[in-house]
């Protein structure tokens, strides 16, 4: 499967608001081109004007939507082929991650800094997928025994 990627991308995926910003942080020295998923607000597209970036519909508790989101997710990653998705969170990473797992790229996912005392959902979804965990508060090393703690980003 490593034939298939010609150019190598990350696919940065964060909700609106303090996920996408964590991920923005983590992400802005790679040495590779990043792609940014995250789902529309009034704010994001201001922001990210000079990102490469793509919008998808947010989930969030509607099974419905969540099936939108699965076939947004899965043209994403057919048509990005990232070689690394790097995630810190919210339902919409979810399909884009397992999506882009399944065809071969590494997944990478920040357990987001308000979570201090218990692990978010998504967290607790995509730890056993996850290729590497970090979380930001060493506490939570204990629900998280294989992963990584990295310090706060914000």
């Amino acid at each position: 499967m490593k034939k298939i990627f010609k150019t190598k991308k990350a696919m940065v995926i964060g909700a609106g608001g303090g996920h996408l910003t964590e991920a923005l942080l983590a992400t802005e020295s790679l040495i590779i081109p990043r792609v940014i998923v995250t789902f529309k607000l009034p704010h994001t597209s201001i922001s990210l004007k000079d990102e490469v970036c793509y919008f998808v519909v947010d989930p969030h508790k509607n099974l419905l939507k969540f099936f939108f989101n699965a076939i947004q997710s899965l043209i994403l990653v057919v048509k990005i082929r990232p070689c690394v998705v790097i995630n810190t969170g919210g339902g919409i990473s979810i399909a884009c991650s397992l999506c882009a797992k399944l065809l071969g790229a590494k997944l990478v996912f920040i357990e987001s800094g308000a979570r201090v005392i218990t692990p978010s959902r998504t967290g607790k979804f995509l730890y056993r997928f996850s290729d590497l965990f970090i979380v930001q508060w060493s506490n939570l090393l204990q629900y998280y025994p294989n992963a990584v703690y990295g310090g706060v980003l914000i």
